[in-house]
């Protein structure tokens, strides 16, 4: 382990045509002790090409690749393969402003008992503004996912909690990890600047109702008895509501599905001209 050094780890499982936009954000900051290491997660497109140039234009990038096995594999690899005393999780798409790390940084050395620092965030691509994000409290983090992926926080403190659990297969590894690592005691830190942007893609904007969400959260759970324990009789009320919304949900898909639907969209399509033609 260096001390000061920051590891960035950046996971690229089909975002090559976004990597280099989101080394740039780490090749410009103005922190110099930085290390930045691409894993290429089995990727099927030319992100093995796109991350060594990066190899060739500074030599604080480093590569590693692995067959797929997914986000939480591909991080833990990453930090494996990484030598920081900090550790920056940044996603192939995302992108963090010129002086994240420098007051990041700054933040643990000016008060060493910080255990987690992020900042203020804002959207970018399908969808543009500031990421309206709970303030982070502990009672905040136990029903919402308040700090993103892209928080920094100590080597040690990560290799104490033993990584990203790799049964959150279909996101929030985050989410766990911050309730592994995080107790109520504990300091974290929101610097106060927009030093985050979140790429919003049109996969991501039409993919808000799935099973995979139901059964995340009772991964989520089972990771954390201690934590979901007390609550338990809400959490089977809050499931059996949830599995109440997807019936609905799927009753709804069906409708738009059927003839008769098709056929009254068709026949109402055209009197929709009348309602919206604009008047000389």
């Amino acid at each position: 382990m260096e001390k000061g050094k920051v590891s960035v780890i950046v996971p690229c499982y089909k975002q090559a045509e976004y990597l280099s936009e989101t080394l740039d954000s780490v090749f410009t900051q103005t922190y110099q002790n930085w290390e930045c290491v691409i894993v290429n997660d089995g990727s099927p497109d030319n992100t093995e090409e796109i991350a060594k140039k990066y190899l060739v234009k500074d030599r604080r990038f480093k590569y590693v690749s692995q067959e797929n096995k997914g986000l939480s594999s591909a991080r833990n690899t990453g930090i494996a393969n990484s030598e920081g005393e900090y550790i920056l999780p940044l996603d192939a798409d995302d992108k963090i402003g010129s002086t994240y790390l420098e007051k990041a940084v700054a933040r643990f050395e000016e008060v060493p008992e910080t255990k987690l620092v992020y900042c203020k965030a804002e959207l970018f691509g399908e969808e543009n503004g500031i990421w309206d994000l709970p303030p982070y409290d502990y009672e905040n983090i136990i029903w919402n996912n308040c700090i993103f992926c892209s928080a920094l926080f100590r080597r040690r403190d990560f290799v104490n909690i033993g990584g990203y659990k790799e049964n959150m297969v279909h996101g929030y590894e985050d989410w766990d990890l911050w309730l592994t690592l995080l107790q109520k005691e504990d300091v974290v830190y929101r610097i106060e600047e927009l030093l985050f942007y979140y790429r919003v893609k049109e996969v991501s904007m039409s993919t808000k109702l799935t099973r995979f969400k139901q059964e995340t959260l009772v991964q989520l759970c089972k990771n954390h008895p201690e934590v979901y324990e007390p609550y338990k009789d809400n959490l089977l009320l809050y499931r059996m509501q949830l599995d109440e919304l997807y019936i609905l949900h799927d009753k709804y898909k069906r409708i738009r599905s059927s003839h008769a639907y098709r056929l009254g969209k068709f026949l109402l399509n055209p009197f929709s001209l009348f309602k919206f033609k604009k008047r000389e």
